[in-house]
Parts: C-alpha cells; sequence; structure tokens
C-alpha cells in the first residue's frame, strides 16, 4: 500500500512539474511578445494627427492625388484635401511620400504573435486566418480591445472536413446534423468565418452552407472533391481557394484549356465572390525541388520554430523523395505553376474578383515577406500593376461585410495606411519596407517596424506552440 501511496505522489509530483514548465513557458513567451502591446510602443498612444504633403494613391479609382492633406481622427479619415486647417494636432510632414492603403492577406495561418509583426513589417495591416484555434480567438480579442498592435486580425474556425478525411488538424463531420452544430458553436463562440474543407459530402456541405446562411456567417471553401466543383458557386461562399485545386477537380489533374473555359464560364455566371489564388504557396513546392538547401535559408529564420521542425520538414522530405523516384517531377511542378498563372489571367480577363493569398505560415511559405512575391505573380500573369494592387487592398475589402471599412484612401475609412518612398503604381517593389505603416491609426515607423522582424528571427517558442495546438485539439475533438 506503501508502495503505491509513494508511485501516487511521486506522479503528482511529476505532473506539477510539468504544468509549472509549461506555465512558465508561457509566460516568458507572454513576456517576450510584450513588445506589441500599445503602450511599449513610441508614438502608438497617439491616432489623430494631419498628414501633409503626400501623394495619395486611393485605390477606389486609378490615379494619384498630389500634394494633398489627411486627417485622421481616432484612427479614422476624416478628411482628404488640398489645404485642411486645424489646431492643436500633431503635424505629419510626408516629404512628397506616396499614401497607400495598407495590405491585406486574405489566406494565412497564424501560430503566434511574432507573426503579427511579420505582418505589419511588410505593409500588411489586415489578414485572414484560415484555420482557426481557441488562440487565435484571444488575439482577436485583444486587437479588438487595442491591446496589441496588430494586423486587423478575422478568422475562420477550425477546417470542417468529411468523415473519411482524418487528421488531427480536421474537425471531421459525420452526419448534417453534427454540421449544423458545429456552424452555431463557431458563431457563438466569436469565430468570423467558416472553413469547409477537403472531403466534405453533399448532404454535409448542404448543411453547413444552409446553416451558415441562418446564421449570417459567411463561408470559405477550400474545395471538397465529394462535391462537383460547381458546388461551390453558393452566394453564401464568399471565396474560394486555390488555384491548384481549379486543375485538381474540374481539370482532372490535366493542364486543359479547353476544360478551363468551362471553369471559366461558371465562375462568369455563377459565382459573385472572390477567388484567392494562394500561387506562392504553390511556388513553394518548386523551391524544395531545386534547393536542396532550403530549410536552411534565411527566410526559414522567420517560421514559427514548430512549423519549421515539423511541417516544413515534413513537406521537403516529400518532394525530395518524389524527386528521388519521378525525374519529372520538378518539370511538371513548374508546368503547373505556370498554369496557374494562365489560369489567373483568364480569370481576371473574365471579370473574376481576385484577392491576394499566399498560404503564409505552412511549408516555407514566410509570413508577412510572402506576400510581395504573390503580388509579383499576379504581374506575371499579365495585371497592371493598379490591378495587382487591388487584389490586396479593395477587391478583398469587398469580399465580407465586416471588412468594408479598409482597402482604400477615403473619408470613413480605417487610417490602415502605408507610407511608401517611391509610387507602387510604376514599381511593386515600393511596398516592400514602407517607411511608416498606420494601424488604426498609430505610428509605426521603419525603426519599430524592423524591431518586430529582429523579434521574431529564429524565435524560442517550439514548447508554447506545442502547447497552444495541444489546447485546440483537447477543445475541437
Amino acid at each position: 500500500m506503501k508502495i503505491i501511496k509513494r508511485i501516487f505522489k511521486f506522479f503528482l509530483i511529476l505532473v506539477g512539474a510539468i504544468l509549472l514548465l509549461l506555465l512558465v513557458a508561457i509566460g516568458i513567451d507572454t513576456y517576450r511578445t510584450g513588445y506589441l502591446k500599445v503602450k511599449n510602443i513610441e508614438f502608438s498612444d497617439n491616432d489623430s494627427y494631419l498628414i501633409t504633403n503626400v501623394n495619395i494613391i486611393p485605390m477606389n479609382q486609378d490615379t494619384v492625388l498630389t500634394d494633398k492633406m489627411v486627417h485622421v481622427k481616432d484612427g479614422v479619415i476624416q478628411k482628404i484635401g488640398d489645404q485642411i486647417e486645424l489646431e492643436g494636432v500633431e503635424i505629419i510632414d510626408a516629404g512628397n511620400r506616396f499614401l497607400t492603403p495598407g495590405l491585406i492577406d486574405m489566406h494565412v495561418h497564424i501560430w503566434d504573435r511574432y507573426e503579427l509583426g511579420l505582418y505589419l513589417s511588410n505593409g500588411v495591416t489586415a489578414v485572414r486566418n484560415l484555420w482557426g484555434m481557441p488562440m487565435h480567438l484571444r488575439i482577436k480579442q485583444d486587437v479588438a480591445n487595442d491591446e496589441i498592435v496588430s494586423p486587423l486580425f478575422y478568422t475562420t474556425g477550425p477546417k470542417l472536413t468529411g468523415p473519411e478525411f482524418i487528421g488531427d488538424d480536421n474537425l471531421n463531420l459525420t452526419s448534417p446534423d453534427e454540421a449544423r452544430d458545429k456552424v452555431l458553436s463557431y458563431k457563438d463562440r466569436g469565430y468570423d468565418f467558416i472553413k469547409t474543407y477537403y472531403g466534405l459530402t453533399p448532404d454535409i456541405f448542404d448543411a453547413v452552407v444552409e446553416q451558415s446562411m441562418k446564421s449570417d456567417i459567411d463561408v470559405i471553401a477550400h474545395p471538397s472533391q465529394k462535391v462537383p466543383y460547381v458546388y461551390h458557386f453558393n452566394p453564401q461562399i464568399k471565396s474560394i481557394e486555390h488555384t491548384e485545386d481549379i486543375i485538381q477537380q474540374p481539370l482532372n489533374y490535366k493542364l486543359d484549356t479547353l476544360k478551363l473555359e468551362e471553369v471559366i464560364h461558371n465562375f462568369e455566371s455563377l459565382n459573385k465572390g472572390s477567388f484567392s489564388p494562394t500561387l506562392t504557396g504553390y511556388y513553394n513546392i518548386y523551391n524544395m525541388l531545386t534547393n536542396d538547401a532550403v530549410l536552411e535559408s534565411e527566410q526559414l529564420d522567420y517560421m514559427n520554430p514548430l512549423i519549421r521542425k515539423v511541417d516544413s520538414k515534413a513537406q521537403f522530405d516529400r518532394w525530395y523523395n518524389t524527386k528521388l523516384s519521378d525525374p519529372n517531377i520538378v518539370k511538371s511542378i513548374k508546368d503547373q505553376h505556370d498554369f496557374h498563372l494562365y489560369i489567373l489571367k483568364r480569370l481576371h480577363e473574365a471579370g473574376v474578383r481576385i484577392v491576394c493569398s499566399t498560404d503564409a505560415g505552412i511549408g516555407i511559405t514566410t509570413p508577412g515577406f510572402s506576400i510581395h512575391q504573390e503580388l509579383a505573380f499576379y504581374k506575371e500573369a499579365g495585371l497592371s500593376n493598379y490591378e495587382v494592387l487591388k487584389t490586396a487592398t479593395i477587391n478583398a475589402s469587398e469580399t465580407h461585410t465586416i471588412m468594408n471599412n479598409m482597402g482604400s484612401v477615403e473619408e470613413g475609412k480605417a487610417a490602415n495606411l502605408l507610407l511608401l518612398d517611391r509610387n507602387p503604381l510604376e514599381d511593386l517593389t515600393a511596398l516592400k519596407n514602407p517607411s511608416t505603416v498606420f494601424i488604426k491609426g498609430r505610428k509605426l515607423n521603419r525603426e519599430t517596424l524592423d524591431s518586430f522582424e529582429e523579434k521574431a528571427a529564429n524565435r524560442k517558442n517550439i514548447l508554447v506552440s506545442a502547447v497552444r495546438y495541444a489546447e485546440n485539439l483537447m477543445i475541437e475533438k
């Protein structure tokens, strides 16, 4: 009996020690990300001022408004004019720089708060997180309460999949009733959107969409192979994700231009939502195939360490081994990427609303930095600089009603703005390293933004990331 008591006592001590270790690790991580707290950032307490001597790229029209003034009050653009007379407000002389709306990345996967600073540093002032977990609801609350400086933060709930698509990253639905219950639950808990994913059967898919309509919550669709592709052209589905799924599903893995025209026609006639290409995420397969040292590259320094150790490594190993067994895979992936560019060109020509999306946060697609590669691909596909910029500004803001208050430099819009040294309508690389980012009116200078990158590089939070992922598994399953 004494032995059992000793074993039980030892077990309790061990569990207590583990819990204490986890609490200490979480506390340290919270302390280390304290640099994002509004109270800890110089100049961020002021969201009211007058910007002078600035050239505005409004993005509600293809033009540059030269030598203007912009009055921002309480984080909102109050007035734009040639001459604005105000007393008692801070004056920010833009020095003839260019003022644009902040960028919006419509398909990301956030793993920790360090990534929020990486997005801001790259001019991204709003993100749509498409793999929702409890930690994202806490981030969303802190952003809404102005506790931290962050891109405006929107998130789906967990990925809803069918009964056959098993995986710890999925929420497997087995019946229409369960599907309806999950939609109600995610809405009640504060998630902004519902994400449908692989393997949803028609009856479950219908239940998700119908309940989402009743609950007034938008659906974002990663296409399910269990229903026809045209099934996703539903008014409640506000965006369809991933160019590669067009090839994998309606084109049946063939680069078929004739069959593609049928898909384009369906987009024209049936879809009133947005299309989210995620070209960079797919192109990074080609990067892995052609660069055996990619996991040691500088760009991977900014990935979450748990993702780098698990997902980045697993994806690299998968494609490295595929290359060993199939010498044609490198050309096949590159050919498909090139066809993605053609698909994007045809969708754009057909008037489909394209929204910028990177799939950042998984594989080797780095948070924040990847948006510049994504925009460059749209340019390569044939869009003009203005049309490219629309995908990450006004187009994105028009996708969901709750995002309508951003995406352009107009009176009444949120002051999510970038101050650039050069005109991006002439050169898209001007978007890199903005001299100033305004988020809800709060001014972040380049020195502060650079410090966000330094804090995120090679961060040591693998244990805390694992705890947060485990929390999701315990709650959602």
